[in-house]
Order: C-alpha cells, then structure tokens, then sequence
C-alpha cells in the first residue's frame, strides 16, 4: 500500500511539473485575455557543449496544444530538464514527442567548435534545428522562438526570447532537449562502436577518467574537438601532451551521466563572455 501512495505522489508531482512548464509556454502563446494563440511556439535547446569528442547538437520542437487533464499531458507527464531523467525516461519521452510534435535536429561538428568555439557552434546548431523545422511551421501567426540560455541565435527572422534554465521553465525547451539529448547520446554511442577504447558509449563524449585516460595513451580520433581536449587535459596536472593532428585516428572518477549532468550544470552556471 505504501508503495502504490509513493507512487501517486510522484505521479501528481510530475503532473505538477508538467503544468508549470506549460503554463509558461501559455503565458507567451495567449495574451491578454485572448482566447486564441496570438504566436506559434518553438521551443530550442542543444546538449553536448562541455564534451571533449562530437558534435553539439540542437533541437528545435513545435509541441501541439496540450490540455492538462488530457491523454498528452498524461504521457508527458515526466518531462523536465532532460539532465533530471533517466536514459529510459528519456527515450520514452523521445518517442513521444516525435509522434505528437513537429521536431529537427541541428548539429555543428568537432571542426566548426574549434573554427567558431563552442558558444558560436551552439547557436549555429540552433539555427540549423529551426531551418529545417520551417517548412512544418506554416506563416498563419508569426512564431516566437524560445531560446534557452542568455544568447539570442543570430540570424533568424524570427521573434526569440532567451530563458536561462529554460529546460525546468517552459515545456517546448524541456522537449527539446530531451530529443537532442537522445539524438546525441544514440550518435556517440554509434561513434564508440568504432573507438571502443574511449568508452564513448558510457561517457558520450565527456571527460570521464577512461576517456582522458585513452586520450593520453591513444591520441586524439577525428570526432574530437582538439582545443578543447588540449586545454583541459593539460589542465590535469598530469603529462598532459596529447597527440595533435598529424597522429588523429580516423575512422572510479566521475563516470558516464554524472560526469556529464556537472558539466552540462557548470556550462549553463557560467555565463559565455
């Protein structure tokens, strides 16, 4: 019996959750005391900006409307900050929002990171999401970007808005990144299958032990980003010279997911100058 009451709990205060971050999105779609939606709503986030290997990438998500005592808010009803959930929370919400919303993906590679750094490559990931989610967002109202950060995305004919922590604020940003969050997770783990060495499967790409361990012995391979891997290996304190462009391959401490909720934390803690 106990256990059935835990999990009605949690049940209600997801659905809670859901709701905040609904009404968020509400708050901008209506305004005043309008019965029609006064804008269409994209909700963009990207992951992978703290990783020493792979692209970053974005998503771009155009949520239907949903009504809080319905069938959809019932199947999202754990959809938060995609770094609160689990691998299995989020693929399920994954597949969802794929089935009900209109959804792209962007992407900046290692080689564009270290051209235009990583803040540039970000919003370049951005702007591509929402360029190839145009052609499903029709002109009938004008559309009102939500951006999560504190930088606006260059070049966009769009009205945008910028949220700081606009993944546990508005729900088309939380449902963004949830889908880039699988996207890129089922990319690195694809990459790793032929760079087994560097664990890419667990770690995704961040700094883990095993993956700057491998580093130092095996070099650098072609998914990497090498400014950033130079920097922060060498920060280690350790011999930290690590092989450069001439030997890239091609073709116990915090580990996989924890290493990378801190980084993805500390990223979005410190401002871009």
């Amino acid at each position: 019996m106990a256990k059935v009451l835990t999990k009605q709990k949690k049940d209600k205060d997801c659905l809670e959750v859901l709701r905040q971050l609904l009404h968020y999105d509400r708050t901008h779609k209506y305004r005043g005391r309008s019965k029609k939606p006064q804008c269409i709503l994209v909700g963009v986030d990207e992951v992978g900006r703290g990783c020493f290997a792979g692209p970053v990438v974005a998503a771009a998500v155009m949520l239907p409307e949903i009504d809080n005592r319905g069938e959809i808010a019932q199947a999202l009803s754990e959809l938060n900050d995609s770094k609160l959930l689990t691998a299995v929370q989020r693929e399920r919400l994954s597949l969802i929002i794929h089935e009900i919303a209109f959804c792209a993906i962007g992407q900046a590679s290692p080689a564009e990171i270290n051209e235009i750094n990583i803040l540039q490559a970000s919003l370049l990931a951005m702007r591509r999401a929402l360029e190839k989610l145009t052609p499903a967002i029709g002109d009938e109202l004008p559309v009102l970007v939500l951006v999560d950060g504190n930088k606006a995305i260059r070049d966009i004919d769009h009205i945008q808005t910028t949220v700081i922590q606009g993944d546990s604020t508005s729900a088309s940003i939380a449902a963004a990144s949830v889908v880039a969050k699988v996207y890129r997770d089922a990319l690195m783990t694809d990459l790793g299958q032929s760079f087994p060495e560097y664990s890419w499967h667990q770690n995704k790409g961040y700094g883990s032990r095993t993956h700057r361990e491998a580093l130092k012995k095996l070099g650098m391979t072609c998914h990497h980003r090498k400014l950033f891997c130079r920097k922060h290996i060498s920060a280690d304190g350790d011999n930290g010279d690590i092989n450069d462009g001439a030997d890239i391959i091609e073709g116990g401490d915090i580990e996989g997911g924890e290493f990378e909720d801190y980084m993805e934390d500390l990223l979005e803690a410190a401002p871009f100058n």
